[in-house]
């Protein structure tokens, strides 16, 4: 069984296995799309570099993992080491415009405003 399957227990990610890894993917989208999301980071090797994958920017992190039972990428956003907002879409561009406004600049409120998945944590 190749890395790929066994991480994601079925073939719901092509795109993730075609770049061997969501890093790589979600690079190669961004990229696609004209986005600048800076250096996307993750596992190197073995399973976990299909399911784990993280975008730090001078406010904080963007983590995006992968779900197993259906398509759809868990995305939380932390900020001075707290949780700050979390979400799911089904697709890399979303997660991939929200890195790019988040690390941007673009406040919480407006971010759950235009990216319907997102919800911000209560402090």
């Amino acid at each position: 069984m190749s890395d790929a399957s066994t991480a994601l227990g079925v073939r719901l990610y092509p795109d993730l296995a075609e770049h061997d890894g969501l890093a790589a993917a979600l690079t190669e989208c961004a990229d696609r799309h004209g986005l600048s999301i800076g250096r996307v980071t993750g596992p190197e090797a073995g399973p976990g570099r299909y399911a784990h994958a993280e975008i730090a920017c001078e406010r904080g992190v963007v983590r995006i993992r992968v779900a197993r039972e259906a398509r759809y990428f868990m995305v939380d956003i932390s900020e001075g080491g707290r949780a700050r907002a979390y979400g799911d879409a089904c697709d890399l561009l979303p997660i991939a415009e929200l890195a790019q406004a988040w690390c941007g600049g673009t406040e919480l409120p407006e971010l759950a405003t235009r990216f319907s998945f997102l919800k911000c944590k209560k402090d």
